[in-house]
């Protein structure tokens, strides 16, 4: 089955100076990111223990761990079709992701996107890449742990969860009461990772407020309509 791409030549997202940020990223990202996981892989078999935190980190060693093209198009897409007002983002990274989400805010034009990262090193290297792109005065960047950073949205109308995943259900806890009735959650999975399944069961639990659909692009992606 072929994959569909947005086409729209008016789009943020196909502008010279994002599509030239992207690409250099896609191309980081397939030097990086296969090292990287392994090295995760590797020290959580010799632990025989999940790691998470700063352990997790150092073994990732700055590596982006982006999304896909494809997964980015389809934020773009909801982002166009929701017309949120504010959009809130876990795991900024290098800002592959952010520049998708702050592409479609610039094409709505009354959007702004909030998005936080715990790693210092990641964080200013988002930035120089929102600034490249020209979105960065569309993005407020927290710097942190998310379930502190976070603490102080008054509402969101979409949220993206592209952290560690055992964080997704926590971050949903928090941010749930400000969810505006609509709201999108969308969440970006990861393989094989069993932190995960207990958030996919609750996004699809009868009466659990959510109208909830996956997405068979990359290792998944939940998507989630709030009805509260």
């Amino acid at each position: 089955m072929g994959t569909a791409r947005l086409r729209s030549s008016s789009s943020t997202l196909r502008s010279e100076d994002v599509t030239r940020v992207l690409a250099e990223l896609e191309r980081l990202g397939d030097v990086e990111d296969p090292p990287a996981k392994q090295r995760v892989l590797e020290r959580e078999r010799e632990l025989g223990r999940r790691v998470w935190g700063t352990e997790r980190a150092r073994a990732y060693a700055g590596a982006p761990l982006s999304i896909t093209p494809e997964v980015g198009e389809l934020l773009c897409v909801l982002v166009l079709a929701r017309r949120p007002r504010t959009i809130v983002e876990f795991g900024a990274s290098h800002g592959y992701s952010t520049i998708h989400l702050a592409a479609a805010a610039r094409d709505l034009g009354s959007c702004r996107v909030i998005t936080t990262e715990i790693e210092p090193e990641k964080v200013a290297a988002a930035q120089r890449n929102l600034a490249a792109a020209g979105l960065g005065d569309l993005v407020e960047m927290r710097v942190g742990d998310a379930l502190t950073t976070l603490r102080d949205v008054p509402e969101v109308d979409l949220l993206f969860l592209d952290g560690w995943n055992n964080l997704y259900e926590p971050l949903v806890d928090l941010l749930q009461p400000r969810l505006t009735s609509g709201a999108l959650v969308i969440a970006d999975l990861s393989s094989d990772d069993r932190d995960q399944v207990r958030y996919v069961e609750r996004m699809h639990a009868p009466g659990n407020g959510y109208v909830t659909v996956d997405v068979p692009l990359d290792a998944g992606v939940v998507v989630s309509a709030w009805l509260g």
